[in-house]
């Protein structure tokens, strides 16, 4: 496992929409290790997607205090509800917006073994699965921010 460089601000990658990964081999494992390694190096991080690191391909880990989730192509598949939420990012170090996220999603994705999964996310969970779905299409939370506020 590897840290790697998390992409800033104006990084062009990161306006870019990812490639879905087409077999879950031994490489792909070895980017989601790397991408969890370098999540965890960080202060505040609780997600991460492949962009994030320089890599276009539809990666994403989250760890939001009860274990890590490694996904590949996760797509939303429903959402329920809306609230205003805070949000920061790792590629936007130290700023932070209030926006509007679902309060609960529901995703599809592929595990680091290849097997679909389904998973439902609440709250801040929820909220992450949004920011790094996001990440994968191009999209950055600073858009959709109504208001910036002080960590």
């Amino acid at each position: 496992m590897a840290l790697r460089e998390i992409r800033l601000f104006d990084d062009e990658i990161l306006r870019k929409k990812s490639k879905p990964v087409e077999v879950v081999d031994d490489k792909i494992r070895e980017i989601l290790n790397d991408m969890a390694e370098t999540m965890y190096a960080t202060e505040n991080g609780g997600g991460l997607a492949a962009p994030q690191i320089g890599i276009l391909k539809r990666l994403v880990v989250i760890d939001m205090g009860k274990g890590l989730i490694k996904l590949v192509n996760p797509v939303i598949i429903s959402q329920e509800g809306e609230h205003e939420v805070i949000e920061g990012c790792l590629s936007f170090p130290n700023i932070y917006g209030k926006l509007k996220r679902p309060k609960k999603v529901t995703v599809q994705a592929l595990n680091e073994k290849g097997e679909e999964v389904i998973l439902t996310g609440k709250g801040d969970l929820a909220k992450c699965f949004c920011h790094e779905i996001d990440h994968l299409n191009g999209n950055l939370f600073v858009d959709l921010v109504t208001e910036y506020v002080k960590s």
